[in-house]
């Protein structure tokens, strides 16, 4: 038996919001590490990691699955997602990281083995420089190409207000300026990335359904290489997605706000989704990332892991991502804190738009705990609207 010890959290400052690490210790002296980060509520988000790592003390850390049926059964009244399956999914993340260690071999090992030792990334808050002009993000765009990914997303609807009320027009819609501005935004940035870069549409969900409908259609007419149309409605509505999916010409990704299986089989079953994009730190961890892409993978669906997350996120997503057949690609924040790496045993292993898996036990990576209490991070919610780009 190797008992778990203790459970710590870490509260840490990123780029676009905080980070939630987690470390998880045992009595045999091997200590693993996961991560929560969601947001904007991260406070409650380490606060359920510390209340669920009380509860999993003295549990055989070993039996991962029994531990995260566990704990998610025994705390189900608190709900089907939010706070407590992001501290599950961080627990999990760092049992296997411990597994990882105590047998000496990569987790993806212990995952079955890889189909992949490069997990192509598509690149992510490539645009944050600037003014948000069409000029800058065209610019942005290029650099971000020319370093290796050949992949880009972006919210080219950031600049509104998504019909909260402040951008409206006397007609209760986004008025065609702001419209215009969006299409603009993507014209520069395809011409820029040129015809073989894939640009995904981020919508954050929060266009209504005929706005949904009419963008996607008005930014088909550009003709350029479009990854996917993202969350053109809440996970909430998957026959409201479906629907839209089958009005419209582009790919639908959905998943960011997908938190175990059980959400996903919804959107499955609607068909809502070309691809699905569920996020490790919300979704349950290593076990039912793997869990969700295999009931996917029966229904014909690839996996594009969501990640504007922490480093350990973007490390076991990757060791996730290569141990099953229908990936296609994973998310990862081109910029981000300037102590990111430092804060690691070793450096991101980022080459050419992709990671390439390591071949160290576990997780393969360790934590400075200093750095990371060198960057506390921010315990009051954003006030900026702007946060959610």
């Amino acid at each position: 038996m190797m008992k778990i010890s203790a459970v710590k959290t870490f509260l840490v400052e990123g780029v676009k919001y905080n980070w939630t690490l987690v470390k998880v210790e045992t009595d045999a002296g091997i200590h693993g590490w996961g991560e929560a980060t969601n947001w904007p509520g991260s406070p409650l988000i380490e606060a359920a990691c510390q209340h669920v790592g009380e509860f999993a003390l003295g549990m055989d850390a070993r039996r991962i699955d029994y531990i995260w049926t566990k704990i998610y059964r025994d705390m189900h009244w608190l709900g089907q997602a939010g706070p407590l399956l992001s501290a599950i999914s961080a627990i999990d993340i760092a049992l296997w990281d411990i597994k990882g260690k105590a047998l000496g071999a990569p987790v993806y090992q212990l995952l079955g083995g890889v189909y992949r030792e490069r997990i192509q990334l598509y690149a992510n808050y490539w645009f944050i420089d600037g003014d948000h002009s069409a000029a800058s993000y065209a610019r942005q765009a290029e650099e971000t190409v020319a370093a290796g990914f050949s992949a880009l997303k972006f919210d080219p609807f950031a600049h509104v207000n998504y019909g909260y009320g402040d951008d409206l027009s006397d007609s209760g819609e986004l008025d065609e300026g702001r419209k215009q501005l969006a299409l603009d935004l993507v014209a520069a940035v395809a011409e820029a990335a040129g015809p073989m870069t894939p640009i995904a549409i981020e919508t954050h969900a929060f266009l209504n359904g005929p706005t949904a409908v009419e963008m996607a259609h008005r930014l088909a007419a550009l003709g350029f290489n479009c990854m996917w149309y993202e969350e053109p409605a809440l996970p909430e509505y998957p026959e409201a997605i479906a629907d839209i999916r089958q009005r419209i010409p582009l790919p639908v990704c959905v998943g960011e706000r997908l938190h175990s299986r059980y959400m996903a089989k919804r959107i499955l079953d609607a068909g809502a989704a070309d691809i699905l994009m569920p996020d490790i730190t919300r979704c349950g961890g290593i076990s039912e990332m793997r869990k969700i892409a295999n009931m996917a993978e029966a229904y014909n669906v690839p996996i594009a892991p969501h990640n504007p997350n922490g480093p350990i996120s973007t490390i076991a997503s990757a060791h996730t991502m290569a141990t099953i057949p229908n990936f296609f690609r994973q998310e990862f924040m081109v910029k981000d804190v300037s102590w990111r790496d430092d804060c690691l045993s070793h450096k991101l292993p980022i080459e050419a738009g992709a990671f390439v898996l390591p071949t160290r036990p576990g997780l393969g990576f360790d934590i400075d705990e200093s750095v990371l209490s060198s960057h506390p991070g921010l315990r009051k919610p954003p006030r900026d609207r702007r946060y959610y780009i």
